[in-house]
């Protein structure tokens, strides 16, 4: 039973995560970290084997659910059923609802230093997925002409092996490759253009967490280290800016963010604990003339004779380490990383907004990240330094003035000249950067019926950006708020967003606002069908020129024990794409979709996904998007001589 409750939610964590994203979190970082919990959520947590550390890697979890989690199993282990999430009080009705994805209620067995393979061998589960993505369109690099054009055919595919046992072992490769890549030719001897592979052990004996092969990693607050966990401003305010570390095995076809050697963590005792970790792999990059890194490229596409002579011609070398200690609710870590490249990066510093960017080939990073928390007050921070001793930090303070109602005010400084080249954290700016900014956000849940979310976020950036040429502003605010009517949930958000560009004669800076809002009003009937109705509005003025834009559609799911089916429709029709929209499409597993409409057409998908037997899933999905505005669609190789596109997924998963 616990088996088949596992196993039936693990698509349905991303339709209760996207009350918590925006447009914009989705368009800058959103792959890589939904993969991730992809994974976390098909390898759940067992609550009565678990621990702080295990748990705080959900990026959901509030410092003080975290605290309330680990009280109520230190009280009352082992757990019977989810059901008991309900005693927890920290624990909200839409944080409790995502968690149900991510863990489940199994036996408590003792910790062995090691397990033994008696044991590994028959109860460890097999898992194999394959997944096909087939065009009915060609693009115009699909013809390869004179030598120019994608060198590889149009469909893309991978292929997923992993072996898990409980959540201690996991092991595993993934396949990758991309439309239009070659495979099995040209440089790609050895088929896939990119290979994942992994190898994972947990809660053995002292040691804590041991990778080797690919890994991602989180330290901190993210201010020095941070390969690909966030969800953005309004997620952010969800776990109240927690700080935490994880180290995460790299299952995704994604060849971005990645560390490739061994980590591993080590508790010395009940209060200390050690990481450390070696990383080597190669990178793409556009080279000067003179053999130096212009520009680090992070697409890895490999399709043309130009790309492929980009891949894997450079190559980096990271260390890194931190000490960590914790006595109850306060907590101490120092953190520090270094970097080295082959060749030096030797970007063209000409331009303003390249002016701080990274330089050199050796690049070193510390800091110190601390905490403290109880059931109603939460403080975390980190602060770091450069090899230059440029400064960046950032502190959150939240206080839960009682249980339904909370706030939390965040406070970042960036250093113009402070680099990192793994960071990733709360910011305007896409780097941790140039920056000088106050977040103010608060969360209340009145009843059990409503639950609202809001936050203002006010930015400085002292030094040009991209397509500003000066010191500029940014100002953004939302407002969300959820009620449940029985069968019925009701969602609002409105954001307004208020950024300074450079006018047409980069003479002057021009404030561009912008304001989104969405409606949206969902029926279930009987946990079968469920009916999501959704508007979406845009309206935005840039250079003088107001632009809009409107979407409405709609969202139909049933299910049974073996069968779900899924379609939806969307009608949309914005001025340009700076008025762009997005939602939520549902999909097969590991794939995201969050479509991009700008425009005039419609969008429309159907999807079917089967349990065959015990052990063996199936599902395909076919979207189809008709622009009514033009008669072509993308432009240069990615050109599609027609006004309609039409995809179909197909995916193969087998379990044994």
């Amino acid at each position: 039973m616990l088996s088949a409750v596992c196993h039936a939610q693990d698509n349905d964590f991303r339709e209760d995560l996207n009350k918590w994203i925006t447009a914009e979190d989705m368009e800058s970082y959103g792959e890589e970290t939904l993969e991730m919990l992809t994974e976390m959520a098909t390898t759940k947590i067992n609550l009565n084997q678990t621990s702080r550390e295990e748990l705080e890697q959900l990026p959901f979890l509030t410092a003080q659910q975290v605290e309330g989690l680990c009280e109520y199993l230190d009280r009352y282990s082992p757990m019977r059923s989810l059901s008991e999430l309900l005693m927890i009080r920290a624990l909200d009705w839409p944080t409790r609802k995502l968690l149900e994805h991510f863990v489940y209620v199994g036996p408590e067995t003792p910790k062995s230093v090691w397990p033994k393979l008696s044991q590994v061998a028959e109860y460890g589960k097999h898992s194999l997925t394959a997944t096909v993505k087939i065009p009915f369109y060609n693009r115009k690099g699909d013809i390869l002409t004179n030598g120019k054009g994608y060198l590889g055919y149009k469909y893309r595919h991978d292929i997923r092996y992993q072996f898990t046992y409980n959540d201690r072992i996991k092991f595993g490769i993934t396949g990758a490759q991309d439309a239009g890549e070659p495979f099995f030719s040209n440089n790609n001897k050895m088929g896939y253009d990119h290979y994942s592979y992994y190898f994972q052990l947990r809660k053995t004996g002292q040691l804590e967490a041991f990778n080797l092969g690919m890994y991602r990693m989180k330290i901190g607050m993210g201010l020095i280290l941070n390969s690909g966990f966030n969800l953005g401003k309004l997620a952010y305010l969800q776990n109240l800016g927690r700080s935490s570390y994880a180290i995460i095995a790299h299952t995704s076809r994604s060849a971005s963010d990645y560390f490739q050697g061994a980590a591993a963590t080590v508790r010395l005792s009940n209060r200390f604990q050690v990481t450390a970790f070696a990383s080597y792999r190669a990178l793409d990059a556009t080279l000067n003339n003179d053999g130096t890194v212009k520009t680090l490229l992070y697409d890895n596409y490999h399709r043309t004779v130009t790309e492929l002579a980009k891949k894997n011609n450079t190559h980096e070398t990271d260390l890194g380490l931190q000490v960590g200690w914790r006595k109850s609710t306060t907590y101490l870590h120092l953190n520090a990383v270094h970097t080295r490249f082959d060749r030096p990066l030797k970007p063209e510093t000409t331009k303003l907004y390249l002016r701080y960017a990274p330089q050199g080939s050796h690049f070193t990073n510390v800091s110190l990240d601390y905490g403290y928390n109880n059931r109603k007050l939460a403080l975390s921070g980190e602060t770091a330094i450069n090899g230059d001793g440029a400064l960046a930090t950032i502190h959150v303070v939240n206080y839960r003035f009682s249980s339904p109602f909370s706030v939390m005010a965040l406070h970042r400084y960036y250093s113009q000249r402070y680099t990192a080249l793994h960071a990733q954290s709360f910011g305007e700016n896409s780097s941790i950067q140039n920056e000088h900014g106050l977040y103010l956000g608060a969360s209340w849940t009145p009843s059990r019926s409503w639950y609202l979310q809001g936050y203002i976020d006010y930015a400085h950036f002292s030094a040009p950006r991209y397509q500003v040429t000066s010191s500029s502003d940014a100002f953004d605010a939302m407002l969300s708020t959820r009620y449940l009517y029985h069968d019925w949930s009701f969602e609002g958000r409105y954001r307004f967003h208020l950024r300074q560009h450079d006018n047409s004669e980069t003479k002057r800076l021009e404030n561009r606002p912008e304001h989104r809002l969405r409606l949206s009003s969902k029926y279930t009937f009987n946990q079968h069908l469920s009916l999501l109705s959704q508007i979406d509005g845009i309206n935005t003025r840039i250079k003088g020129r107001h632009q809009s834009g409107v979407m409405v559609s709609e969202q139909a799911s049933w299910k049974s024990q073996w069968l779900t089916i899924d379609g939806s429709a969307a009608w949309f029709h914005t001025d340009d794409y700076e008025s762009r929209l997005y939602r939520y499409e549902s999909s097969i597993l590991y794939d995201f979709s969050f479509p991009m409409h700008y425009g005039h057409g419609i969008r429309y998908m159907l999807m079917f996904s089967a349990n065959i037997g015990n052990k063996l899933k199936a599902s395909a999905k076919l979207g189809v998007t008709d622009f009514f505005d033009r008669a072509v669609i993308s432009s240069d190789m990615q050109e599609i001589a027609h006004s309609s596109m039409a995809d179909l997924l197909i995916q193969v998963s087998y379990k044994l």
